[in-house]
């Protein structure tokens, strides 16, 4: 076990371990919470009842949440002609093609999002072994591979995210930072909890969501009630 800082441990006290918290509660109590002097990001561990092993099992996608990230995100785009031209317009940080495609071989990674026209992907699937353990090779589940980049990279840049379920069957997501407002926070979290719902794969019986805890950057864990947070999602 890490032994814990001073700070951390008083804000823990905060936090009645074996209770279920709801949704609101949760997003009020992780603004106290949180012991850092810097603007953590407050994070939601859901655990699934999948089995990643399995490809039907396997629940990726992307979802915008309405209140953003809080944080800057560079995008990066592989696309050559019309496409980059758009994508530099909507405010891409990084365009190129095949000359971009060595770049990022040669080692460049300094983007967290990259995005591709179908028509790159013959020349980006190289990068998958580099991009893939990353989280970063463009995919078609994610939105990343598409021919309206402008879109792409406005979403994206405005707060889009993607998740996809660990080995653990686990999906780690932001859902905003500490200095949100608990509404924001509210919904950011309820919006990517829909989105799993919807991701459900039909193969799956019984309870899908099975815990919820969410907690900030360097804050302790807040165990949310997942059929509360679940009745919001199924009945929107």
């Amino acid at each position: 076990m890490p032994k814990r800082g001073k700070a951390y441990l008083e804000k823990a006290k905060l936090v009645e371990k074996n209770r279920l918290y709801s949704p609101s509660e949760a997003m009020a109590l992780v603004k106290q919470a949180a012991p850092a002097k810097f603007d953590e990001t407050v994070e939601a561990a859901v655990r699934l009842n999948v089995d990643p092993k399995h490809a039907d099992q396997m629940v990726r996608g992307a979802v915008v949440l309405p209140s953003g990230t809080g944080k800057t995100r560079r995008v990066l785009v592989f696309a050559k002609g019309e496409r980059a031209r758009e994508a530099q317009e909507a405010g891409a940080d990084i365009v190129g093609d095949e000359e971009l495609v060595a770049r990022v071989e040669g080692g460049f990674l300094d983007f967290d999002v990259a995005i591709a026209t179908p028509d790159m992907m013959g020349a980006v699937g190289k990068l998958g072994r580099l991009l893939g353990p990353k989280g970063l090779m463009p995919n078609p589940k994610s939105g990343t591979v598409t021919m309206d980049v402008k879109n792409a990279v406005r979403e994206f840049k405005g707060g889009k995210i993607e998740y996809r379920v660990d080995r653990s069957g686990i999906i780690h997501a932001p859902v905003g930072k500490v200095s949100f407002s608990p509404e924001a926070l509210e919904a950011n979290f309820h919006t990517l909890i829909d989105a799993l719902v919807k991701a459900r794969p039909a193969t799956v019986k019984g309870q899908y969501i099975k815990s919820i805890t969410v907690s900030s950057t360097m804050g302790p864990g807040i165990k949310v009630n997942p059929l509360e947070a679940t009745r919001v999602a199924t009945r929107e």
